[in-house]
């Protein structure tokens, strides 16, 4: 299960990497669990932190991006499913550390066109925590 904090409490949520959004890393609360954040910080400890990285590379700027978003959400899908029995992944990314998909384009000579060749990546990072019941 995934968790991210809502002001005074945490939610269950769930990916929501859309390429087309405008917040193209994002999370829906999908209201199977929620806690307020006394109790969560009173009965969960912090047991492992992951930064989440992804990158790709393409010659159409939609589906570079795509493939980085699902890059990430594999990576994040890999440490959901590597918990243990009970523990929970929290998204401790913040307002002010907000992961976003950054583009670089180059300019590429092929035979005699000139071709774009996108360079996608996530910064900063995706901070995700691993927490067990105390």
């Amino acid at each position: 299960m995934i968790l991210r904090r809502y002001g005074r409490a945490f939610h269950s949520v769930e990916p929501n990497f859309n390429p087309t959004g405008i917040t193209e890393i994002g999370f829906r609360r999908d209201r199977r669990f929620s806690c307020s954040a006394d109790e969560f910080e009173g009965g969960w400890e912090r047991v492992e932190e992951a930064e989440l990285r992804a990158d790709a590379d393409g010659e159409v700027q939609r589906d570079a991006e795509r493939a980085l978003l699902r890059r990430l959400g594999k990576a994040l899908g890999d440490k959901g499913s590597a918990l243990a029995e009970g523990d929970v992944l929290v998204v401790e990314s913040g307002r002010d550390d907000w992961p976003k998909t950054r583009e670089r384009k180059e300019v590429v000579a092929e035979r005699l066109d000139n071709r774009f060749h996108f360079h996608w990546w996530v910064e900063p990072p995706l901070r995700v925590a691993v927490y067990r019941r105390r």
